[in-house]
């Protein structure tokens, strides 16, 4: 099944708009969730934090987003954010790109979408799962193409999706649940095209201010800030 997901991927983003670290378009990333917490095989729509889930908690200067972390689906991209945060990588980074109705972007101590570096001393590669999906609230590696992943990350925002899109996903054989959830929001264009490792628990009303500041090119006029990120053990 995951190996058929996988594959069916390519066919929605075809169909869909295209997205990419230093994001140049609104397609592109360059609290509850908004979900109902339900049973699921898929992670991202409960907002307990399983045995095998990480939890931080990011204080901006707008407030506390509380997110799980997902290691076994992408332990690079999990390692790599839990390790920045630790040394305090991200403290005093602003949030550089915000789109209302798209997404949030941070992590580069340039300030300006084109800085930031891995923990690996290079960018590393892509880890994607039939598992985990840019639904509203998802927290992803922002990129510049194929396996250049570093230190930038965003959260989608989104909460208006082309009910168009539900067909598309049903074409290309995403799981039920999957279609349902993004009902509430999210990026399906991003699926297979960026790394999902978490999802926003707690603190999506923070979440929506950062992304409807007052901007200017898509950069808030005022800086917020990523005070601090902490991993809670």
């Amino acid at each position: 099944m995951k190996i058929r997901l996988l594959a069916v991927l390519s066919i929605l983003l075809l169909v869909l708009t295209a997205c990419g670290t230093n994001t140049e378009d609104s397609a592109e990333p360059s609290e509850s969730n908004g979900t109902e917490a339900v049973q699921s095989s898929l992670p991202q729509l409960s907002e307990e934090v399983s045995n095998d889930e990480k939890l931080v908690e990011m204080t901006t200067s707008l407030g506390v987003i509380k997110m799980k972390l997902f290691p076994e689906q992408a332990p690079k991209a999990v390692e790599n954010f839990i390790t920045h945060s630790k040394d305090g990588y991200y403290e005093g980074i602003i949030f550089h790109r915000v789109i209302q109705d798209f997404m949030i972007q941070t992590g580069d101590p340039q300030g300006t979408g084109m800085g930031g570096e891995s923990i690996f001393g290079e960018p590393f590669e892509d880890e994607f799962s039939s598992d985990l999906f840019h639904f509203r609230g998802a927290l992803a590696m922002a990129n510049s193409g194929a396996n250049t992943n570093g230190s930038q990350f965003f959260i989608v925002q989104n909460k208006n999706l082309d009910p168009s899109l539900t067909q598309q996903m049903e074409v290309a054989e995403y799981p039920e649940e999957a279609v349902t959830a993004y009902e509430a929001g999210g990026t399906p264009w991003l699926d297979g095209k960026h790394t999902v490792f978490g999802q926003v628990i707690e603190g999506m009303d923070v979440v929506d201010e950062i992304a409807a500041a007052e901007a200017e090119n898509d950069k808030p006029l005022e800086d917020i800030v990523i005070e601090k990120i902490t991993v809670i053990e």
